[in-house]
């Protein structure tokens, strides 16, 4: 079974790049000490605890070993810590093929490489990113030369983020580089559940944009 390494916007696969403020799972956790973050539920309410029917009991309890999930687990136990761990193993592919790049910076390239001369707005939005972050990740990918800024032609205001000949060429690398260890990474699915895993996936993503859409009126 093969897998291609796709660095791709799936945002923009999706047509949901409009209306949707990135999500920041973290943002006001950190609080001063005893003091409870900002619009979060108390204590009681559980939030991050099992919910639904999907063989999540009440009494299902976080394993201290992150890998050793029992059967029972609530599938989003499961996808925060498949998440996670694909997020460390994607960076690892990184410092394998010998690059000092972030996932985050090897998106934008590969957004640009899709569709170059975006706005900052526009990048940040299909990278699902709010636009503070997205402009630390270009501007190291500037420093680097990577990519550049430049002034809208018809509007001197407006600025544009354009791939160099240098990031198109990091992409080219990395993708060729990693490929066997993102295939590796997969080579445990069975070629006749791949459909289905795929299929999976999509259908996970497009529900929870749609449900984000609804939740922010978008």
């Amino acid at each position: 079974m093969m897998f291609e390494v796709k660095l791709f916007d799936l945002k923009h696969h999706l047509g949901n790049t409009v209306g949707m403020p990135p999500a920041e799972p973290y943002q006001g956790l950190a609080s001063q000490a005893g003091e409870p973050a900002a619009g979060l539920p108390p204590d009681d309410a559980a939030a991050c605890g099992p919910v639904g029917h999907l063989g999540d009991p009440g009494t299902w309890n976080w394993p201290q070993d992150a890998t050793s999930f029992p059967d029972d687990a609530p599938l989003q136990a499961l996808m925060l810590s498949a998440t996670k761990l694909m997020g460390a193993y994607g960076q690892d592919s990184v410092r394998a093929a010998g690059l000092k790049l972030s996932l985050a910076g090897l998106g934008v390239l590969r957004i640009l490489m899709s569709e170059d001369g975006l706005k900052a707005s526009e990048v940040a939005d299909r990278a699902w990113s709010s636009p503070g972050t997205l402009t630390s990740v270009v501007n190291t990918l500037v420093r680097d030369g990577f990519v550049e800024r430049k002034p809208d032609e018809a509007d001197r205001r407006v600025v544009r983020l354009c791939i160099t000949d240098r990031g198109r060429a990091v992409i080219t690398y990395y993708v060729s580089r990693a490929a066997a260890w993102w295939r590796k990474a997969f080579d445990f699915v069975d070629s006749d559940d791949e459909a289905v895993v795929r299929r999976f996936f999509i259908q996970m993503i497009d529900h929870l944009s749609q449900l984000m859409r609804e939740e922010r009126g978008a």
